[in-house]
């Protein structure tokens, strides 16, 4: 199958490698956040590939340690990552990835961890993913997908020459794809509530270029026991979202349902981040933010909760999102 198909049945399946055949102003990475049962140690490891503007190349794993506020990033050649054609699975290096599981050989990071219990982003005819039939649009300047909101883990960890058993902790894996990041977004994302074990959330808002102009695109979805509250630009649901020196408020409205949500804003670490391929960008995202979350449906609060171990990233000139 030439590269094209193979891009082409990609669209249907978020999860799996889609830059089959790119070589110039591209990016693609996966995001593996990993949470241990007794939440002291989040990790967020970032696999991904590069293919800058000017032809520079490479394969990378970037590293977050969420409560040291450190990160770290290496960097391989392009032909150690080897994708699979037909399902999500990624060898690099030594390093394997895939939907279920993911076996580390990292400087200062070895080990292997089990997925169980995965819920992923529902497909519908005509939205493979979260973004709805804006997955079909090819020019899109950043795809996202989400592999599972929530997952259950199991394995152990030598983080730092200490072992840390994450069996019974949480887990969340998205992914990202295109040429750049938009040049402002929100993105938030927790598991973690004190008031319901069975509660995810993931928010995002961006400045979206759109042929010759641009438009402020949102997805959230809201996972509880087991059912999934969407709101996004393609489902007509409405957000109203304001930003503080110390975290924001977002709220999402739908004709029976509406989303409030408050996030407030913790020490963050630096990560790369791409720009017309190339990892050159710089962001801040902190893995020891909270979120305050109300669920409403039909104006009758069906949850309520505080969640904790919360990624964070407010970045860009994001007062361009509050118009």
């Amino acid at each position: 199958m030439n590269s094209y198909f193979k891009r082409l049945r990609a669209v249907w399946f978020p999860d799996e490698f889609h830059g089959w055949g790119r070589t110039r102003r591209y990016f693609e990475g996966w995001y593996f956040k990993l949470v241990s049962p007794e939440e002291d140690q989040a990790i967020a490891v970032i696999p991904g590939i590069s293919f800058g503007e000017s032809g520079h190349h490479q394969a990378f794993i970037q590293v977050m340690n969420g409560k040291t506020c450190s990160a770290t990033f290496h960097a391989f050649p392009v032909d150690q990552f080897q994708p699979s054609s037909g399902l999500f699975e990624l060898r690099l290096a030594g390093n394997y990835f895939s939907k279920n599981k993911i076996v580390l050989d990292l400087p200062g990071l070895k080990g292997e961890i089990d997925f169980h219990d995965l819920q992923p982003w529902p497909k519908m005819l005509g939205a493979p993913g979260i973004m709805g039939w804006y997955s079909f649009v090819p020019f899109m300047e950043c795809n996202h997908g989400v592999v599972s909101l929530n997952h259950h883990l199991s394995g152990r960890l030598e983080i730092g020459g200490i072992e840390t058993n994450f069996t019974g902790g949480k887990g969340y894996t998205e992914k990202d794809w295109g040429r750049s990041f938009p040049r402002a977004y929100v993105w938030m994302q927790s598991n973690h509530f004190d008031t319901h074990d069975r509660a995810s959330l993931m928010a995002s808002v961006a400045h979206i270029p759109w042929l010759k102009s641009h438009f402020i695109g949102f997805i959230s979805g809201f996972w509880l026991d087991g059912r999934l509250f969407k709101f996004a630009t393609y489902t007509g649901a409405r957000k109203h979202l304001h930003i503080s020196d110390t975290g924001l408020e977002l709220n999402f409205k739908s004709p029976k349902l509406e989303l409030r949500i408050q996030a407030f804003q913790a020490r963050g670490t630096p990560l790369r981040s791409p720009i017309s391929g190339e990892m050159t960008g710089k962001i801040q995202e902190s893995l020891l933010a909270t979120v305050h979350v109300e669920l409403l449906e039909n104006k009758k609060r069906i949850f309520e909760g505080k969640g904790r171990n919360a990624g964070l990233e407010v970045a860009g000139n994001v007062e361009v999102l509050m118009r």
